[in-house]
Protein backbone atom coordinates (compact mmCIF):
# COMPACT_ATOMS: atom_id res chain seq x y z
CA UNK A 1 0.00 0.00 0.00
CA UNK A 2 1.30 3.45 -0.88
CA UNK A 3 2.59 5.81 1.77
CA UNK A 4 -0.02 8.47 0.94
CA UNK A 5 -3.67 7.64 0.24
CA UNK A 6 -5.92 10.40 -1.03
CA UNK A 7 -9.65 11.13 -1.18
CA UNK A 8 -11.19 7.98 0.28
CA UNK A 9 -14.90 7.72 1.09
CA UNK A 10 -15.26 6.76 4.76
CA UNK A 11 -17.31 6.66 7.94
CA UNK A 12 -16.05 6.78 11.54
CA UNK A 13 -16.72 3.56 13.46
CA UNK A 14 -15.19 4.41 16.83
CA UNK A 15 -12.91 6.98 18.47
CA UNK A 16 -10.85 7.03 21.64
CA UNK A 17 -8.48 9.59 23.19
CA UNK A 18 -4.82 9.49 22.25
CA UNK A 19 -2.20 11.43 24.17
CA UNK A 20 -3.18 14.94 25.24
CA UNK A 21 -5.10 16.33 22.26
CA UNK A 22 -5.37 13.62 19.62
CA UNK A 23 -7.73 10.77 18.76
CA UNK A 24 -7.34 7.20 17.62
CA UNK A 25 -10.06 6.60 15.04
CA UNK A 26 -11.32 3.40 13.45
CA UNK A 27 -12.75 4.09 9.99
CA UNK A 28 -14.65 2.04 7.43
CA UNK A 29 -13.54 3.09 3.96
CA UNK A 30 -14.91 2.22 0.54
CA UNK A 31 -11.65 1.13 -1.07
CA UNK A 32 -9.38 0.13 1.81
CA UNK A 33 -11.80 -1.46 4.29
CA UNK A 34 -11.15 -0.84 7.98
CA UNK A 35 -8.40 1.68 8.67
CA UNK A 36 -7.09 2.89 12.05
CA UNK A 37 -5.54 6.35 12.19
CA UNK A 38 -4.26 9.02 14.54
CA UNK A 39 -6.01 12.37 14.15
CA UNK A 40 -3.58 14.85 15.61
CA UNK A 41 -5.04 17.67 17.68
CA UNK A 42 -8.62 16.51 17.10
CA UNK A 43 -9.53 16.99 20.77
CA UNK A 44 -8.40 20.58 20.76
CA UNK A 45 -11.35 23.02 21.06
CA UNK A 46 -10.20 24.83 17.90
CA UNK A 47 -9.72 21.72 15.77
CA UNK A 48 -11.86 21.59 12.63
CA UNK A 49 -11.51 17.80 12.75
CA UNK A 50 -13.30 17.53 16.08
CA UNK A 51 -16.85 17.83 14.77
CA UNK A 52 -16.22 15.54 11.81
CA UNK A 53 -14.80 12.62 13.78
CA UNK A 54 -18.27 11.41 14.71
CA UNK A 55 -20.10 8.25 13.63
CA UNK A 56 -22.59 8.36 10.76
CA UNK A 57 -20.99 11.34 8.97
CA UNK A 58 -20.06 10.67 5.31
CA UNK A 59 -16.43 11.74 4.90
CA UNK A 60 -13.70 12.03 2.33
CA UNK A 61 -10.36 11.43 3.98
CA UNK A 62 -6.64 11.21 3.21
CA UNK A 63 -3.90 9.59 5.27
CA UNK A 64 -0.27 8.61 5.23
CA UNK A 65 1.65 5.73 6.76
CA UNK A 66 3.02 2.32 5.79
CA UNK A 67 2.10 0.52 9.00
CA UNK A 68 -1.29 -0.55 10.37
CA UNK A 69 -1.76 2.70 12.31
CA UNK A 70 -2.01 5.62 9.87
CA UNK A 71 -1.98 9.37 10.34
CA UNK A 72 -5.03 11.21 9.03
CA UNK A 73 -3.93 14.22 6.99
CA UNK A 74 -7.24 15.57 5.71
CA UNK A 75 -10.97 15.08 6.21
CA UNK A 76 -14.00 16.72 4.66
CA UNK A 77 -17.67 16.03 5.32
CA UNK A 78 -19.30 15.31 1.95
CA UNK A 79 -22.86 15.32 3.31
CA UNK A 80 -24.72 16.17 6.47
CA UNK A 81 -24.35 13.64 9.32
CA UNK A 82 -27.16 11.16 9.87
CA UNK A 83 -28.74 12.14 13.17
CA UNK A 84 -29.89 8.80 14.55
CA UNK A 85 -31.92 8.87 17.74
CA UNK A 86 -33.17 6.42 20.34
CA UNK A 87 -33.24 2.81 19.24
CA UNK A 88 -31.91 3.71 15.78
CA UNK A 89 -28.81 5.28 17.36
CA UNK A 90 -28.10 2.23 19.50
CA UNK A 91 -28.60 -0.06 16.51
CA UNK A 92 -26.18 2.08 14.52
CA UNK A 93 -23.56 1.76 17.25
CA UNK A 94 -24.15 -2.00 17.25
CA UNK A 95 -23.52 -2.15 13.48
CA UNK A 96 -20.36 -0.06 13.86
CA UNK A 97 -19.03 -2.37 16.54
CA UNK A 98 -19.64 -5.44 14.39
CA UNK A 99 -17.50 -3.90 11.66
CA UNK A 100 -14.83 -2.81 14.11
CA UNK A 101 -14.62 -6.28 15.63
CA UNK A 102 -14.94 -8.44 12.52
CA UNK A 103 -13.15 -6.65 9.67
CA UNK A 104 -9.43 -7.16 9.22
CA UNK A 105 -7.30 -4.02 8.65
CA UNK A 106 -6.98 -2.86 5.03
CA UNK A 107 -9.24 -5.63 3.70
CA UNK A 108 -11.54 -3.96 1.13
CA UNK A 109 -15.26 -4.75 1.15
CA UNK A 110 -16.87 -2.28 -1.29
CA UNK A 111 -20.12 -4.26 -1.49
CA UNK A 112 -20.41 -4.27 2.30
CA UNK A 113 -19.78 -0.51 2.30
CA UNK A 114 -22.90 -0.10 0.15
CA UNK A 115 -24.90 -2.25 2.58
CA UNK A 116 -23.55 -0.18 5.46
CA UNK A 117 -24.96 2.94 3.82
CA UNK A 118 -28.21 1.05 3.28
CA UNK A 119 -28.56 0.06 6.93
CA UNK A 120 -27.80 3.61 8.13
CA UNK A 121 -30.46 5.06 5.83
CA UNK A 122 -32.96 2.45 6.98
CA UNK A 123 -32.20 3.24 10.61
CA UNK A 124 -32.71 6.93 9.87
CA UNK A 125 -36.07 6.24 8.21
CA UNK A 126 -37.00 3.84 11.05
CA UNK A 127 -39.40 1.95 8.79
CA UNK A 128 -38.26 -1.60 9.58
CA UNK A 129 -35.18 -1.70 11.79
CA UNK A 130 -35.32 -5.46 12.27
CA UNK A 131 -35.34 -6.13 8.51
CA UNK A 132 -32.42 -3.76 7.97
CA UNK A 133 -30.32 -5.40 10.69
CA UNK A 134 -30.96 -8.96 9.53
CA UNK A 135 -30.10 -8.03 5.94
CA UNK A 136 -26.89 -6.30 6.99
CA UNK A 137 -25.80 -9.12 9.30
CA UNK A 138 -26.29 -11.67 6.55
CA UNK A 139 -24.31 -9.57 4.07
CA UNK A 140 -21.55 -9.05 6.64
CA UNK A 141 -21.20 -12.78 7.21
CA UNK A 142 -21.12 -13.43 3.47
CA UNK A 143 -18.40 -10.83 2.95
CA UNK A 144 -16.36 -12.54 5.66
CA UNK A 145 -16.60 -15.74 3.65
CA UNK A 146 -19.21 -17.33 5.90
CA UNK A 147 -21.96 -18.81 3.76
CA UNK A 148 -25.06 -20.61 5.02
CA UNK A 149 -25.00 -23.76 2.89
CA UNK A 150 -28.59 -24.98 2.74
CA UNK A 151 -28.52 -26.68 -0.67
CA UNK A 152 -29.06 -30.11 0.87
CA UNK A 153 -31.65 -28.96 3.42
CA UNK A 154 -35.17 -30.32 3.06
CA UNK A 155 -38.06 -28.16 4.30
CA UNK A 156 -39.65 -30.87 6.47
CA UNK A 157 -36.45 -31.93 8.28
CA UNK A 158 -34.78 -30.49 11.39
CA UNK A 159 -31.15 -29.36 11.38
CA UNK A 160 -28.70 -28.50 14.14
CA UNK A 161 -26.34 -25.62 13.52
CA UNK A 162 -22.69 -26.55 14.00
CA UNK A 163 -20.06 -23.85 13.49
CA UNK A 164 -17.62 -26.36 12.00
CA UNK A 165 -19.92 -28.71 10.07
CA UNK A 166 -22.75 -26.41 9.07
CA UNK A 167 -26.27 -27.79 9.32
CA UNK A 168 -26.52 -31.39 10.55
CA UNK A 169 -29.78 -33.31 10.20
CA UNK A 170 -31.16 -34.59 13.51
CA UNK A 171 -33.93 -37.09 14.25
CA UNK A 172 -34.69 -35.80 17.76
CA UNK A 173 -34.08 -32.48 19.52
CA UNK A 174 -32.74 -32.53 23.07
CA UNK A 175 -33.11 -29.57 25.42
CA UNK A 176 -29.44 -28.69 25.02
CA UNK A 177 -29.69 -28.83 21.22
CA UNK A 178 -32.88 -26.79 20.94
CA UNK A 179 -31.25 -23.33 20.70
CA UNK A 180 -29.15 -24.61 17.77
CA UNK A 181 -31.95 -26.31 15.81
CA UNK A 182 -33.91 -25.02 12.82
CA UNK A 183 -36.36 -26.48 10.37
CA UNK A 184 -35.22 -26.78 6.78
CA UNK A 185 -38.06 -24.45 5.84
CA UNK A 186 -36.68 -21.79 8.20
CA UNK A 187 -33.14 -22.11 6.83
CA UNK A 188 -34.30 -21.88 3.23
CA UNK A 189 -36.39 -18.84 4.12
CA UNK A 190 -33.44 -17.11 5.81
CA UNK A 191 -31.14 -17.57 2.84
CA UNK A 192 -33.91 -16.32 0.54
CA UNK A 193 -34.36 -13.31 2.90
CA UNK A 194 -38.08 -13.99 3.32
CA UNK A 195 -38.22 -11.60 6.23
CA UNK A 196 -41.85 -10.70 5.62
CA UNK A 197 -42.63 -13.98 7.44
CA UNK A 198 -42.51 -13.57 11.26
CA UNK A 199 -41.27 -17.12 11.84
CA UNK A 200 -38.35 -16.53 9.45
CA UNK A 201 -37.43 -13.31 11.26
CA UNK A 202 -37.37 -15.09 14.61
CA UNK A 203 -35.25 -17.91 13.25
CA UNK A 204 -32.90 -15.46 11.51
CA UNK A 205 -32.32 -13.53 14.72
CA UNK A 206 -31.27 -16.73 16.45
CA UNK A 207 -29.09 -17.96 13.59
CA UNK A 208 -27.32 -14.62 13.13
CA UNK A 209 -26.55 -14.56 16.86
CA UNK A 210 -24.97 -18.01 16.67
CA UNK A 211 -22.96 -17.23 13.54
CA UNK A 212 -21.71 -13.87 14.80
CA UNK A 213 -20.66 -15.38 18.11
CA UNK A 214 -18.62 -17.93 16.19
CA UNK A 215 -16.81 -15.13 14.36
CA UNK A 216 -16.28 -12.80 17.33
CA UNK A 217 -15.47 -15.22 20.12
CA UNK A 218 -16.52 -14.91 23.74
CA UNK A 219 -15.51 -11.27 24.34
CA UNK A 220 -18.80 -9.33 24.68
CA UNK A 221 -19.66 -6.30 22.60
CA UNK A 222 -19.15 -2.93 24.24
CA UNK A 223 -22.61 -1.90 23.04
CA UNK A 224 -24.27 -4.67 25.04
CA UNK A 225 -24.93 -2.43 28.04
CA UNK A 226 -26.77 0.03 25.81
CA UNK A 227 -28.80 -2.71 24.15
CA UNK A 228 -30.02 -4.33 27.32
CA UNK A 229 -33.25 -2.87 28.57
CA UNK A 230 -33.67 -0.50 25.63
CA UNK A 231 -34.04 -2.47 22.41
CA UNK A 232 -36.70 -5.18 22.21
CA UNK A 233 -35.16 -8.65 22.19
CA UNK A 234 -37.13 -9.42 19.03
CA UNK A 235 -34.96 -6.96 17.11
CA UNK A 236 -31.33 -7.42 18.12
CA UNK A 237 -29.41 -10.66 18.55
CA UNK A 238 -28.81 -11.50 22.19
CA UNK A 239 -25.05 -10.92 22.02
Amino acid sequence: MSYQVEAQAAYVLHTRPYRETSLLVDLFTLEQGRVSAVVKGARSPRSRMRAMMQPFTPLQISWRGRHELKTLTQAEAVAAPLFLKGSALICGLYVNELLERLLQPSDPHPRLYVYYQYVLNELLAANDIELALRTFEQQLLQQLGYQFDVQQCQPERIYRYDSAQGFVSVAEITDTQKPYCFSGEQLLGIVAEQYHRPEIRRAAKRLMRLALETQMGSRPLRSRELLQGYIPKSILPEL
